[in-house]
């Protein structure tokens, strides 16, 4: 059974190592080097954003971060929600989700977005089900290995109404 906790500096050599571990062909979806391990430390040490990661028995096997925008869109968070190969499509994906989307309700953030490739059908599919909903298509927004131009999807979830929405029918209270 996996854990959801919390990660700080501490964790940034298990946190590196897991980043580190993916297949190449996941990593170049980063826009930074995930495997550069003062990076990953600076990431952890970071303003306000929240980092959490699932683990089984001393592996780390997923992780999720939230950070928060600047300025006028300090109310929004990008989430990055990552989840090991041999780990997939065990409903852990969205128990992180369902956390970072939690976590960012109690810091008081607003609005939650992730970027989703067009094509990967099953990630559009979990984060519809906890409420995501497509605010924009970014048309050839990104490039595969093969050189192919792919389109990326901007969900949202609007994480104070939803909640609201919870609390009011008792469905927060009965997720606990």
């Amino acid at each position: 059974m996996s854990m959801v906790r919390s990660l700080g500096p501490e964790n940034g050599p298990v946190l590196q190592a897991f980043l580190g571990g993916l297949p190449e062909s996941e990593r170049r979806w980063f826009r930074d080097d995930v495997t550069d391990a003062e990076l990953v430390a600076r990431r952890l040490r970071g303003d306000r954003s929240i980092h959490l990661a699932s683990w089984e028995d001393r592996h780390l096997i997923a992780y999720a971060a939230v950070h928060p925008e600047h300025g006028s869109s300090s109310h929004v968070a990008q989430l990055t929600l990552i989840v090991s190969p041999a780990q997939r499509r065990q409903g852990i994906g969205t128990t992180m989700a369902r956390a970072a989307v939690a976590a960012a309700l109690q810091a008081g953030l607003k609005k939650v977005v992730v970027e989703v490739a067009a094509d990967q059908r099953s990630a559009l599919a979990m984060f519809g089900a906890l409420g995501f909903e497509p605010e924009a298509l970014l048309r050839d927004h990104i490039r595969d290995r093969a050189g192919r131009l792919r389109d990326l999807i901007l969900l949202a979830h609007r994480v104070d109404e939803t909640w609201a929405v919870m609390a009011a029918t008792g469905v927060a209270d009965a997720l606990g």
